[in-house]
C-alpha cells in the first residue's frame, strides 16, 4: 500500500500567481506556491449561516454608491446621477424633472428591451456610465396631439362679442 503526503493549506488566506521566474512551478525543496512576482491573496469570511465565502471587495462591488446613467432621447442626451440599487421608476421621476414628460409618458429601454418601472438598475446589469434610451410613448404623443388639435379648433374666432354692463 502507497502512503500519499498530505498538502496543509493555511486558514485565513489563500495566494495563487502565475507567471513569475519558475512560471508558477514549485521547486522540490520548496513549500508553498512559489515566489511569483504577480501574487495576489483571497481572503475568506465566515458568514452566521456557516458558509465559508471569499470576502468582496468594500469600495467597488455591485450596487453601492451612485452612478452616473447616460439617458439619450431623439434630440437630447443627459447624464443623471442615480444609486445604484434604484429603480427604473425612480430613474423616470428624476427624467420628469429634466425633459417635462411624465414618467407614465416615457418609455426606457436598456440593452435593446423595454424595462418595466419596478426592476432594478443593478439587477439589470446598468453599470456606471451605461447608455438608457428615453422615447415617448407613442399612444400618449398621439393623444397629445389630438387634444392640442381639439383645444384650437374650439376657440374659433366670431365678428360677434359680448359686452357686459
Amino acid at each position: 500500500m502507497m502512503k500519499l503526503k498530505s498538502k496543509k493549506f493555511c486558514r485565513g488566506s489563500f495566494k495563487f500567481g502565475n507567471g513569475g521566474g519558475n512560471n508558477g512551478n514549485v521547486k522540490s525543496g520548496e513549500k508553498g506556491v512559489g515566489n511569483c512576482n504577480n501574487i495576489s491573496e483571497i481572503k475568506w469570511e465566515l458568514r452566521p449561516g456557516g458558509m465559508l465565502v471569499q470576502r468582496r471587495e468594500t469600495g467597488s462591488s455591485v450596487g453601492e454608491g451612485m452612478i452616473i446613467v447616460r439617458v439619450s432621447t431623439v434630440s437630447q442626451c443627459h447624464d443623471i446621477s442615480i444609486g445604484a440599487t434604484s429603480t427604473f421608476g425612480e430613474l423616470k421621476m428624476i427624467l420628469s424633472l429634466a425633459t417635462n414628460l411624465e414618467p407614465k409618458e416615457q418609455r426606457l429601454l436598456f440593452k435593446g428591451k423595454e424595462r418595466e418601472d419596478d426592476e432594478y438598475l443593478h439587477m439589470v446589469g446598468v453599470k456606471d456610465k451605461d447608455k438608457v434610451l428615453l422615447l415617448q410613448d407613442p399612444a400618449i404623443k398621439e393623444m397629445k396631439k389630438l387634444h392640442r388639435l381639439a383645444s384650437t379648433t374650439q376657440h374659433i374666432p366670431t365678428t360677434y362679442h359680448t359686452i357686459s354692463v
